[in-house]
């Protein structure tokens, strides 16, 4: 009884902090519409189009291979890929360097030379896949042609009705647009903001005075410091919940089909959070301190952890920070289907608690006081 009274006093003081309630749930959401609308674009998916390929041609050979060079220009015209014959003393390398072209070949009773731009490397692979199939069809036939020289044309002939470019819609993994990441990020770091309220759970009741009193009361010090750890939890993670939901039903944000397991990955890291929190209160020797390495390490692990901006390529870093882990988690959960992603995060969690929390109790019976 005495577990559940110092829990609900501990409600009724966090919910009549109103600075607290405000922070909690409009900053999250403050920050989620912002990022969300600013970097709408960076998180786009829309398809990349491809426009006609130009290609410069010299035709200097006078062979089997000259000739067919010239069915196989009609043939790729069909497709999107114009050749244009260089004239006089239009130099095809130079056209290439300066991009007016995306490739320039050159046709010789030696064989075919490709030159293409590098700033032009999808039209580039384009025109290189494309003569290479002309090149492999063409030693084909010229090796038909020294045991059935009646059969030649016949093979460089076949399959000329076919388009050198097929096009083939891909349904694309699905992945999260701006509003649906940054309403995880942002959701992940407010949960680790707990900390702070952890930090504050014990120095609180000895700024205002009411730490004797607790003490002094029928209630025993493990009944004081587990109603008030569980009292935390629970109003840290109501401020998540609503978070969620907000961010769910009016900024529409996708949390998927399995919001249970979700909440469970979030409910771990307010556990972490708030058990981290409070281990530095006791590992410190004043309040502000911890409240100072708290607020650095949160700080830290947002921006590395992809809270901010998303990071894709930043090596093993990013794996540092546990909101990395929470928001990569939750996002295999909805995007992938694949539950099995929250496990990691969660133990991750569930193991920095148990750490925090062993270094709290054991100072917290060491000392007299709370």
């Amino acid at each position: 009884m005495n577990i559940v009274n110092i829990f609900l006093k501990e409600l009724k003081q966090t919910f009549r902090d109103f600075r607290m309630f405000v922070f909690m749930i409009a900053f999250p959401i403050v920050f989620m519409l912002v990022l969300g609308m600013a970097l709408s674009n960076a998180f786009s998916t829309s398809k990349i189009s491809i426009d006609n390929i130009h290609v410069l041609y010299k035709n200097l050979g006078n062979n089997q291979l000259a000739q067919s060079f010239e069915t196989l220009k009609k043939e790729t015209a069909k497709s999107g890929i114009q050749f244009k014959e260089a004239t006089g003393n239009v130099d095809g390398k130079k056209a290439v360097k300066q991009n007016n072209v995306d490739g320039y070949v050159k046709i010789s009773n030696n064989g075919i030379k490709l030159y293409e731009s590098d700033r032009n490397s999808i039209e580039g692979n384009i025109i290189q896949g494309m003569l290479t199939a002309f090149v492999d069809k063409y030693n084909v036939a010229m090796s038909v042609a020294k045991v059935d020289p009646s059969k030649v044309n016949m093979v460089l002939a076949s399959n000329h009705s076919k388009q050198y470019i097929k096009e083939t819609s891909l349904h694309a993994a699905k992945s999260p647009g701006a509003m649906d990441y940054y309403a995880i990020a942002m959701t992940a770091m407010i949960a680790f903001y707990a900390a702070l309220n952890g930090t504050s759970l014990m120095n609180t009741e000895i700024a205002r005075k009411t730490g004797d009193r607790l003490l002094v009361s029928p209630a025993r010090k493990s009944e004081i410091f587990l109603g008030k750890v569980l009292g935390s939890i629970t109003i840290n993670f109501i401020f998540i919940v609503i978070v969620v939901l907000f961010s769910k039903f009016v900024f529409k944000a996708n949390w998927g089909d399995h919001l249970g397991v979700i909440f469970l990955v979030l409910l771990t890291e307010v556990l972490m959070a708030v058990s981290f929190g409070l281990g530095v209160s006791y590992i410190t020797k004043t309040g502000g301190a911890a409240r100072t390495i708290v607020m650095i390490v949160i700080q830290i692990a947002s921006f590395i952890g992809g809270a901010y901006f998303k990071i894709d390529y930043a090596g093993n870093i990013p794996k540092l920070s546990p909101l990395s882990w929470v928001i990569e988690g939750i996002t295999k959960v909805i995007y992938a289907n694949d539950l099995g992603a929250a496990i990691p995060s969660i133990i991750l969690n569930i193991g920095i608690t148990l750490i925090m929390m062993l270094i709290a109790v054991v100072s917290f019976q060491r000392r007299e006081g709370l």
